[in-house]
């Protein structure tokens, strides 16, 4: 069995979380690599052990069986897009404050052994399309395993954005922005903009507006079958910004639209404790409270 390890640098300093672990699988018989789930520049890593080659994740994904992510839910997403691409199931290990998408915390990293033994089940979480539509020409596309989150700039103003399912219109949006997020995502950032905690393994498409300007405006939940169109009015004179997974954003003009779906692709991710989902969201609800 191949196990890639897939450590954030900047959270597991030297590594010493990859490597303890690696030490632990091969023990009970697994050959791992050692892969960076986004690219890094070395200079920066002034601590990196030099006995470590690491290998290009890409490359590595083409014959592994099972990718174990070191840190927060946004190393797990860098990692999780890649390894959704090939249908590699994917184990998180937090390191971040929360981890909502995190199997096994730092200190149980004995548990990994199971994986060896075959003792672990498999959940399937739902990922979205996303692409920006200009003058009919597809400027952009990317998959979400959380959101896709148009907003508006830095600027304290309100943007108008137009939110249809299958072309009929939903609302119109009046404020920061709109969040479209998959049931992983629920616990995301729509969580924090009053959107619903809603079961990751459902398959729903969740509309939650950001602080808007209007009195009836509430989240929704929809079909995983919707075809969700995010559009600017073409009269608008302001602009707007696309983010996927907290990523680089793309700039929205006038007449833009984002259009979301579910996507074919699904995430495979590794469970290992028979910890339920009620009783991980109040775990992680609690210490980040505390944090």
């Amino acid at each position: 069995m191949k196990i890639i390890l897939c450590p954030n640098p900047f959270r597991d300093k030297k590594l010493k979380i990859a490597q303890e672990a690696g030490q632990i699988l091969q023990h009970a018989g697994a050959q791992v690599v050692y892969c960076f789930p986004f690219l890094v520049d070395r200079s920066l890593l002034v601590d990196l052990p030099p006995d470590i080659p690491i290998r290009d994740l890409k490359t590595e994904l083409g014959n592994a069986d099972l990718l174990v992510c070191f840190g927060g839910d946004g190393t797990i997403l860098h990692a999780a897009k890649d390894a959704s691409a090939v249908d590699v199931p994917v184990l998180g290990v937090n390191m971040g404050s929360v981890g909502f998408m995190a199997e096994v915390e730092q200190e149980d990293l004995s548990v990994l052994s199971r994986m060896v033994r075959g003792e672990y089940s498999l959940e399937q979480r739902m990922l979205v399309d996303v692409k920006v539509i200009r003058d009919g020409r597809v400027l952009f596309r990317s998959i979400a395993l959380n959101d896709a989150v148009i907003t508006k700039g830095a600027v304290a103003r309100v943007i108008e954005l137009n939110v249809f399912g299958d072309k009929a219109l939903i609302c119109n949006m009046y404020g920061d922005g709109v969040i479209v997020a998959t049931p992983t995502g629920s616990t995301a950032y729509s969580l924090s903009a009053g959107g619903p905690i809603v079961e990751p393994t459902a398959e729903n498409i969740i509309v939650t507006p950001i602080s808007a300007h209007m009195l009836h405006a509430k989240a929704m939940v929809l079909d995983r079958n919707r075809v969700i169109e995010v559009t600017v009015p073409k009269q608008s004179r302001k602009t707007a910004y696309l983010s996927v997974d907290g990523g680089k954003a793309f700039k929205l003009f006038a007449g833009d639209t984002v259009e979301i779906q579910r996507s074919k692709r699904q995430l495979r991710l590794i469970k290992l404790t028979d910890k339920n989902f009620y009783e991980i969201i109040n775990q992680k609800l609690e210490r980040r409270i505390r944090s």
